[in-house]
């Protein structure tokens, strides 16, 4: 007697599983609540304007207009971008010396230099500006110290033409160390075996640090470049905390951030705050992406 044997159906393959957003969807609630919700908000007030006499007004991109025609505002997007200019290349200049320097295996003491160079980053930014505060301060600290025993005024950190210079070294000082660690870490990535080729080669110190070190860090230099604009944009911290002891140098709109901050706060300006801090937003995430694309063609190249 033969028996039929009925295919079994299998199993249809054309449903969606949906596991793997199961997973990421704690996250997406997080990112929605804390980034996407507040970024919509902010869009949301830009749109508008408090007035005394008819209270809160729609005036769709008038407060955007306004924003690319206030001297205040152009005033501090200007002095953080010479800052940028200056103060970045400045810190990874040291940053990668310091990595290179760590990294070669001819500097006794490595690991005490890394711990050493790391330690400022690890310190608050707001106690590492009130240690530099009481610093440069003109009627006490080692500044005042220092002008009192040569007789004139040597050091005038808060001087209008020094401000910025005194900001950007306690901002290098505080990332040096940050940004050595970047550079050091992918350093140790780099195969032993091209070292050994290029000694074999006749290269020498130098010209292993051109050839292969620095090409090998171009991925991390470009990242710590990208960091280093961001924060440059966002620099609050130290010209906030400093401003007591020169009022008449740090005003209110030494920063876009301080602006946008000095409006919403003192100002009551919510809506106006709201469009400085969304333009600073799109040019810092401009500027960042050009600097990440031209460093992606150099690396392709």
């Amino acid at each position: 007697m033969s028996t039929t044997h009925h295919p079994t159906a299998s199993p249809r393959r054309d449903r969606r599983d949906w596991r793997g957003w199961g997973f990421v969807a704690p996250f997406m609630v997080v990112f929605a609540v804390v980034f996407l919700a507040p970024l919509a908000y902010a869009l949301y007030l830009s749109l508008f304007r408090d007035q005394l006499v008819g209270g809160t007004t729609f005036v769709g991109l008038e407060n955007y207009l306004r924003a690319l025609t206030d001297p205040q505002f152009w005033d501090a997007f200007g002095r953080v971008f010479v800052f940028l200019i200056v103060q970045v290349p400045i810190m990874l200049t040291l940053a990668l010396g310091a990595a290179l320097a760590i990294d070669s295996a001819r500097l006794r003491g490595a690991s005490f230099f890394r711990i050493t160079l790391f330690l400022p980053y690890a310190v608050p930014a707001v106690v590492a500006v009130l240690m530099w505060g009481f610093i440069y301060g003109d009627q006490f600290g080692l500044t005042a110290d220092i002008n009192g025993w040569v007789g004139f005024e040597l050091i005038t950190p808060f001087a209008r033409e020094w401000m910025l210079v005194a900001i950007g070294n306690i901002v290098t000082w505080e990332f040096v160390g940050y940004n050595m660690l970047i550079f050091y870490s992918a350093l140790k990535t780099v195969p032993g075996e091209l070292y050994e080729a290029s000694a074999i080669d006749g290269a020498g110190a130098w010209r292993t640090v051109f050839s292969i070190k620095i090409p090998a860090l171009r991925g991390a230099i470009v990242i710590a470049t990208i960091f280093s604009i961001i924060g440059s944009f966002q620099l609050f911290n130290e010209p906030n905390i400093l401003r007591p002891l020169a009022p008449n140098v740090i005003t209110t709109y030494f920063t876009p951030n301080m602006y946008a901050y000095n409006l919403s706060f003192a100002g009551q300006q919510f809506n106006y705050a709201a469009t400085v801090a969304i333009i600073m937003g799109i040019i810092t995430a401009v500027i960042a992406y050009v600097v990440q694309l031209r460093g992606s063609r150099a690396e392709v190249r």
